[in-house]
């Protein structure tokens, strides 16, 4: 019979152990969070700062601020009179293409603060915060270093499309954070079996090692994947990234321990527990997250299976018609390809090749907000910030080279949780499905994550020489003053600042950002 390690031990210091405990002892450590804090006050600050302007309903929030406020009203998003500004339902249901959760979040804002601008907006500003503050504790806790995850956090709170979805009444915004949630509690678990296994004694360690124990982290990771994909369906893209991840990571772990079979015992040990705390645990609160369709008596196809006077054995008429409305989402989805000005294909989306513009009133003269020329133009650009995006091209290639030469994980990591916001839409291109440059909103996270940690590897460890520590600081240095500069010239144009044309169209480098 094999014991089990229900709780993170003390684990011997460096000086008493052995060198295999050594290399599971992670990077972890206290402290940070007076630098975290100040990180998540630059982000805060910038994203609530004129956070109701532009005035009215920009891009999607048209669609997205109107049903948060019928969920608030009904627990059902419904149908709205056609072009009425103030949401005015029809007392007919609605054909909503997307689960509730975000929407719910936007209206909770809306509750608070009144169906206005702040209001429609408030939720998103604080999930794009929070995402920040999230990414600092992340990246201080596999680099072992505050600098680096404060540099992690200032190039997020820097970026100008996490910037604009952070003050935006859309979804995007809820699945980054719940994504990077979702990353930094695995990691964590990752952290918390090392120590269980490096603080194991031999007797543990025999056969196929000790039962892992309680997990909170996975826990928290599978109540994030929940409610990501209760908020977009597009969180599917990652679950196969979140279940191995795990997997692998412990297996890894269980080989420096010196068990024998670490895959096999892995298996044996912890398939059970992933597939339920990250497969069906989502899967469960997602159908939760349908509670105010259930109870409703006015959702979409609420009672298809009832008029359809059909039965399936034991299963409820309710549940059959939750699930036709879910075949006629997936229809609407699989078939979105009416073309659209700002559309783009996912191969382009690093390149920053088109991006969307959400706001952009013609015909500004003198006088109307603000203009003093001849000509004005005032807009919100749904764009990257150039020096993050396009020096995350070869961030990636270096990543990826370290993690060949140094079987460093975190460069694979990084490189994997990238490409899954881009990759699985480029099959989605062969069917000209209409597609967009904020789909990769949950990428930007680990883009600037890869950013600190190919900071970190060219500052060099502790035995590094003061000439290269001090070559490398003085590229940082220069590094992060250009994305500074590169947002604050951007800032204008995503933030609804009202500009002379000539000023607008210098910030427009290509002609495909018009």
């Amino acid at each position: 019979m094999t014991a089990t390690l229900s709780a993170p031990p003390v684990v011997p210091g460096p000086a008493g152990a052995v060198p295999w405990r050594e290399r599971l002892l992670p990077r972890i450590g206290g402290g940070g969070w007076l630098a975290t804090l100040a990180v998540g006050v630059l982000a805060g600050a910038l994203r609530f700062l004129r956070l109701d302007l532009p005035k009215g309903k920009i891009f999607d929030e048209i669609y997205y601020a109107c049903d948060a406020q019928n969920l608030i009203r009904s627990g059902v998003e419904q149908a709205t009179q056609s072009g009425n500004a103030k949401c005015v339902p029809t007392g007919q249901p609605g054909f909503i293409v997307h689960p509730p959760l975000g929407k719910w979040l936007i209206g909770a804002g809306e509750q608070l603060f009144g169906v206005n601008e702040f209001g429609w907006r408030f939720s998103a500003a604080v999930a794009g915060t929070l995402s920040v503050v999230l990414l600092v504790r992340l990246a201080r806790r596999i680099t072992g270093s505050t600098l680096l995850g404060c540099l992690a956090g200032v190039l997020l709170s820097l970026d100008a499309l996490h910037f604009v979805q952070s003050r935006a009444a859309m979804l995007d915004i809820f699945l980054c954070l719940f994504i990077t949630a979702t990353v930094a509690c695995l990691v964590a678990d990752r952290d918390q079996i090392r120590l269980r296994l490096a603080a194991a004694d031999d007797q543990q360690l025999a056969g196929r090692g000790p039962r892992l124990g309680r997990r909170p982290w996975l826990l928290a990771a599978g109540v994030c994947v929940g409610a990501a994909l209760a908020t977009k369906w597009s969180a599917l893209y990652y679950l196969p990234l979140f279940l191995a991840l795990p997997f692998v990571w412990e297996a890894g772990a269980r080989r420096t321990a010196g068990i024998l079979a670490p895959w096999r015992a892995t298996v044996r040990r912890s398939v059970l527990p992933l597939l339920g705390l990250l497969l069906v645990l989502p899967a469960a609160l997602y159908v939760v997250s349908w509670t105010g369709w259930f109870v409703s008596d006015n959702g979409w196809d609420r009672h298809w299976a009832t008029a359809q006077n059909e039965t399936y054995g034991f299963l409820p008429d309710a549940l059959r018609s939750w699930w036709h409305y879910h075949v006629e989402m997936y229809g609407f989805h699989s078939h979105l390809a009416s073309k659209h000005t700002y559309q783009s294909h996912p191969l382009g989306w690093l390149l920053l090749a088109r991006p969307v513009s959400y706001y952009y009133p013609a015909g500004i003269t003198v006088g109307q907000y603000g203009c003093q020329v001849a000509s004005c133009s005032r807009e919100v650009l749904a764009i990257g910030t150039p020096a993050i995006w396009w020096a995350s091209i070869p961030m990636l290639i270096a990543s990826l080279w370290l993690w060949v030469s140094r079987r460093d994980w975190r460069g694979i990591t990084v490189v994997l949780l990238v490409l899954a916001a881009i990759v699985p839409w480029i099959p989605s291109d062969m069917k000209h499905r209409t597609m967009f440059l904020f789909y990769a909103l949950p990428a930007v996270p680990f883009m600037c994550l890869g950013l600190a940690l190919v900071a970190g590897w060219t500052l060099g460890g502790r035995d590094a020489s003061p000439r290269r520590r001090a070559v490398a600081a003085t590229g940082i240095g220069i590094y992060v003053a250009v994305v500074v500069v590169n947002f604050a010239y951007l800032y204008p144009v995503i933030a609804a600042q009202t500009l002379p044309y000539a000023d607008w169209h210098a910030r427009m480098w290509f002609s495909s950002w018009i």
